[in-house]
């Protein structure tokens, strides 16, 4: 049996805690059973990301005639671009790997691990193929993976999850997808855009669901426009016959974090089904019984605010802790664990700003409480829903789209969501100010904002006035009460 003084399960976020052991003068091991550099390297945001770039640009040519100019796209290397993706994103995977197996700080197993004790694993595939590693500190972050729901004959038809439609190299000509989120949107846009029909399948109400409720029925009116959009129906079935794929729904009400089925029904036809129903944990793969490491009912596992799990010595980060599905945060755990395995006094993770972006058609991007879940709590909050078009460059930019604040009566900052062109950037103004300034909307509204430039429509939407978000909709006219302010004539038409 191998020892280490720090093992880490997982090549994504893991690894900069591994080289932080490293770089402490520890032993230490990776153990990755698929290719380095996690799922958002290989199978998320990096090359979705990059093939969506290339259908910004289309769109952006197919917009010109709004602005006077006559252009049109004549031709698509569908094939060469996602061919170009998937090698650069193979050659940085590549490089991760030849870099741990020429380092002489950190050895690189490529297998599979299941424990088998107290932070004791057993190997299996490779050259390492039931060999054990045992060390002092164990990091789970083995990630997740494409949920596929229960639907009668899914176990009897082909069908894309994101890995597969992330490199399919002809855009099928009419494509089903079942799921209404962020996955689901930015894959609708890709082939869409590309000349796919699209079709979707979505039990929830709105597409985005986790969005904002203004943000997630702006984004499905916006996407029921371009596609055909079946919000409301539970895929329940999926058959084949010859080329084309059939699957078919029933209404479903959602409320109260439940649903109920109706007696609607209705069958959706194409070429191709992508399967966009969330994801899994990787848990199940994992043995954690044996290592004393719980989960949730979901399968996520449980740590306390430092990323301790329930066994000593082991602890955890990323998507399989289920905090956020989100690159970024699980760099932010990865720094977290960090510090707290090598400083000097533990500190927790810090979630409340943590934003996320969708990269779709519109861009939506989100930070802190939505207002769905302000009304939940019963806290007095104060809302503005502010458009892109009354700023000078939203109106140059014929930009669709809203900046929605959410404070509380002293003007603390609750949450920001915006749906509109640059909404990933944008967003970015208001974590700063929740985060490293004093968290109010003085923040944003003192500080000096290019012109006319697009985060003007950030600040605009932070100066004006507010109305209380409890459903009565009446304004409060104190001077001195940052959450509520006089629009003093400047909110309803472009900057000059």
């Amino acid at each position: 049996m191998e020892e280490y003084d720090f093992l880490v399960i997982g090549s994504g976020s893991g690894l900069d805690v591994a080289n932080a052991a490293a770089n402490q003068g520890q032993s230490v091991a990776v153990v990755e059973k698929g290719r380095l550099g996690g799922t958002c390297l290989n199978r998320g945001c990096i090359p979705s990301k990059k093939l969506l770039y290339h259908a910004d640009v289309v769109e952006t040519i197919e917009r010109a005639d709004e602005f006077g100019i006559d252009a049109t796209v004549d031709d698509v290397a569908f094939a060469d671009i996602v061919r170009d993706v998937t090698e650069d994103v193979h050659g940085s995977s590549d490089s991760i790997r030849r870099g741990l197996h020429s380092s002489d700080r950190i050895d690189l197993y490529e297998a599979k691990a299941h424990f088998v004790d107290e932070r004791t694993l057993e190997l299996s595939g490779g050259e390492a193929d039931e060999s054990r590693l045992r060390a002092d500190t164990v990091l789970v972050a083995a990630g997740t993976r494409p949920a596929v729901p229960n639907m009668d004959g899914i176990d009897d038809v082909d069908y894309l999850t994101s890995t597969e439609a992330l490199q399919l190299q002809t855009p099928p000509d009419r494509l089903v997808i079942v799921g209404g989120g962020y996955i689901a949107a930015e894959l609708a846009q890709f082939f869409g855009t590309f000349d796919s029909d699209v079709s979707i399948v979505s039990r929830r109400p709105n597409m985005l669901p986790d969005a904002d409720e203004e943000v997630s029925a702006a984004f499905t009116e916006r996407y029921a426009d371009r596609f055909d959009v079946h919000a409301g129906y539970e895929a329940a079935a999926v058959s084949r016959d010859g080329g084309s794929i059939t699957v078919e729904a029933r209404s479903y009400t959602y409320s109260d974090g439940g649903g109920t089925r109706g007696d609607e029904r209705l069958t959706v036809t194409g070429d191709e089904l992508l399967v966009a129903a969330g994801r899994i944990p990787n848990t199940d793969t994992l043995n954690l019984e044996a290592a004393g490491v719980e989960t949730d009912a979901d399968g996520f596992i449980q740590t306390d605010e430092y990323l301790r799990t329930t066994a000593d010595g082991v602890w955890a980060l990323g998507d399989i802790v289920g905090e956020y599905l989100l690159k970024h945060n699980a760099n932010h755990e990865a720094r977290t664990v960090t510090r707290n395995l090598f400083g000097d006094d533990l500190v927790p993770a810090d979630y409340s700003a943590m934003p996320f972006a969708v990269f779709a058609s519109p861009e939506v991007a989100g930070v802190g409480l939505t207002e769905q879940e302000l009304r939940a709590t019963d806290r007095e909050y104060a809302k503005r829903v502010y458009p892109y078009e009354e700023t000078a460059r939203g109106s140059a930019m014929h930009a669709e789209g809203f900046v929605k604040p959410l404070i509380d009566t002293e003007g603390k900052i609750l949450g920001c969501h915006i749906i509109g062109p640059g909404a990933s950037s944008l967003i970015q103004e208001v974590v700063v100010a929740m985060t490293a300034g004093t968290g109010t909307v003085h923040d944003i509204r003192q500080s000096v904002h290019i012109h006319p430039a697009l985060p003007e429509v950030v600040q605009r939407a932070f100066s004006g006035q507010f109305t209380l978000g409890d459903g009565h909709d009446h304004d409060h006219h104190h001077n001195d009460d940052p959450g509520h302010t006089h629009d003093h004539g400047h909110d309803h038409a472009p900057e000059e």
